[in-house]
């Protein structure tokens, strides 16, 4: 389903700036200034029984693996392939984004850094050629819509 179709069928109002396309979170610096938003680092991420997540930061912060698969009760996590990203949420490396569960079966579960609560959020639209800003309550709102789950860390 287009992303955009769905969004607003949700009600789910967004900003939304055209660029080049930006593969690593240094490259996509410029567009904070252009439209408003707190910038996502989003990782795609297994863990070692193949749950698979996408972990959702600030910029500034380094994952801590060891801790996020402490709390969400897994082993070990490592990132997952640009394989199973294509596979499962039929997004290109560069261009990982929660808004690619709408081509997910429920398999993804969505991890949010406690920091990006009540904030805009900047994120791309299932391509990297493309950058929107919606409310932290929008994404929760267009992950149950998707029936997927999440959860704070």
């Amino acid at each position: 389903m287009d992303i955009y179709k769905f969004l607003t069928q949700l009600g789910i109002d967004y900003q939304k700036i055209n660029h080049q396309s930006v593969s690593t979170v240094e490259e996509a610096m410029f567009i904070n200034e252009q439209i408003d938003g707190v910038a996502c680092k989003n990782l795609f991420l297994k863990s070692s029984d193949k749950q698979f997540f996408i972990y959702m930061m600030t910029v500034e912060k380094r994952a801590d693996l060891k801790y996020i698969a402490k709390q969400i009760g897994s082993k070990r996590l490592s990132f997952a392939s640009d394989e199973e990203l294509v596979e499962l949420l039929k997004l290109i490396p560069g261009s990982v984004t929660p808004l690619g569960i709408i081509n997910d079966n429920k398999r993804v579960k969505i991890l949010i850094d406690r920091e990006l609560r009540a904030q805009r959020l900047l994120i791309h639209p299932n391509t990297n050629t493309a950058t929107i800003s919606i409310t932290y309550d929008d994404l929760l709102l267009f992950i149950n819509a998707c029936g997927n789950e999440y959860l704070i860390i």
